[in-house]
């Protein structure tokens, strides 16, 4: 592009392209470029998007750093859409300014291999409390102020909402950034999926952002609310928005050895925290690499330094159980330990001793794991708004009146692809599978 254009929604003017693997060309103004070149920024290049998943599909090392410009790229095409309505005129330059900073930094205090470290609990803070912590500090927050001209703590709540009332329009904007049809989906599950080379991402994004509305909606506490929704042409993209989601759990984010090694990282970091040997603040400074060089200092426990070589050498662990959710009260007591992670890591130091009582053998307390994916939230409350209701529709009602489905569709089919795992190193996978129910099931009364 040459020197005349101004970047979509925030009317900067046009400094330089970067190619990009979806969109090709995505626009930069100085005030992005900016913020780019600050180190914070600059980590997230060295933090891949999908953590450990390269080690199925080894082309899939796409970064943070490019997954934010995605979004900022589709933040700035949704926020002109919408400023292009009648319904969305009102919004401001500075409006616009502060939902694509926000974009842009969304994944500012993210830790490294995606979201394993957050699910340890306090001491560790969500990513969002950290890029409070980074946007509002001495590096970025200057150049907020000083090259876009918008307040840092505006842009960090809009990342991470505090119990203020938010503005107006940060009140509108925030759902093209977080919720059901938000750009850091509609960026991260096409991308993803073109890394990994699988069929399971496809989204029709130009459709959906072009279907893109402002209607007005009563509440029973604020009275008459703005809320982004969608016209009739974007209830299909919706749908493939939410049908690549669900595909790309089942198939890549829940691959078997991702998890594997996601429930070694958690482990690994784990044991170093108890220890005192990391602190929870440094977390968010380190990238993939520079933690797992932490991890395997001398300084370190033993089982953290056994679990990062392991991670470091590709010596994962293996599958030795599978338990669905048919099996009813054995799912539930295992995880309900996703939430008391203190009490998983005691059940399996408990397996590990009692597998070498089984074998009679010395085992290591790390080397059985348990593997609990996060329990997804899966929303729909999106309106649809028609020009012209078929008969028997409203000019207005929610796209799950509309397709007949509703969140618990989609949650009893997460549930039922959502496995949790016992995983052992190689060694150890065998005999563990073959006493397992032995060896777990004393321990369900008392621990779980």
């Amino acid at each position: 592009m040459s020197e005349g254009y101004i970047t979509p929604a925030t009317g900067f003017p046009v400094a330089t392209t970067v190619r990009d693997a979806l969109y090709d060309r995505i626009a930069l103004a100085p005030a992005e470029i900016a913020l780019l070149g600050t180190a914070a920024f600059a980590r997230l290049e060295r933090i891949q998007q999908l953590g450990f998943v390269s080690r199925v599909w080894p082309g899939a090392r796409h970064t943070r750093f490019e997954h934010s410009l995605g979004v900022m790229h589709l933040t700035r095409q949704a926020v002109a859409h919408l400023r292009a309505s009648s319904a969305g005129r009102w919004l401001s330059d500075d409006d616009a300014r502060v939902a694509v900073a926000a974009a842009l930094l969304h994944d500012i205090g993210h830790y490294p291999f995606s979201h394993a470290i957050e699910e340890l609990g306090p001491p560790i803070v969500p990513h969002e409390h950290a890029g409070r912590r980074i946007i509002e500090g001495p590096e970025i927050a200057p150049i907020l102020e000083g090259v876009w001209g918008v307040d840092p703590a505006r842009v960090a709540t809009f990342i991470d909402p505090r119990d203020e009332e938010l503005p107006r329009a940060d009140r509108l904007l925030r759902g093209i950034l977080s919720g059901p049809l938000d750009m850091d989906k509609l960026d991260y599950l096409p991308r993803d999926a073109r890394a990994c080379n699988v069929p399971y991402g496809g989204v029709d994004t130009t459709r959906l952002i072009d279907a893109l509305t402002v209607v007005e909606l009563e509440t029973a506490v604020d009275g008459a609310e703005l809320h982004v929704a969608i016209g009739d042409k974007g209830i299909s993209p919706l749908h493939s928005l939410i049908n690549a989601r669900q595909e790309m759990f089942d198939n890549v984010y829940w691959h078997h050895t991702n998890r594997a090694c996601m429930a070694m990282l958690l482990r690994a970091t784990q044991e170093a925290l108890l220890a005192g040997a990391l602190r929870p603040d440094e977390l968010h400074d380190h990238d993939d690499a520079s933690l797992l060089a932490r991890l395997g200092a001398e300084c370190m426990p033993a089982s953290t330094r056994r679990l990062a070589a392991a991670l470091r050498d590709r010596r994962i662990h293996k599958r030795a159980v599978e338990i669905g959710s048919r099996a009813f009260e054995l799912y539930a007591r295992l995880g309900n330990l996703f939430f008391d992670q203190n009490a998983r890591r005691a059940v399996e130091i408990r397996l590990s001793t009692a597998l070498g009582a089984e074998i009679g053998a010395s085992v290591p307390d790390d080397a059985v794991l348990i593997d609990i994916p996060k329990p997804e939230r899966w929303r729909t409350d999106v309106w649809v708004a028609f020009e012209r209701p078929p008969v028997g529709f409203s000019p207005l009602m929610p796209w799950r009146d509309v397709v007949g489905l509703t969140d618990d569709d989609f949650k009893r089919y997460e549930e039922h692809r959502r496995l949790i795992r016992i995983v052992a190193a190689e060694s150890y996978r065998d005999a563990f599978a073959a006493s397992w129910e032995r060896l777990l099931m004393p321990l369900l009364g008392a621990a779980i």
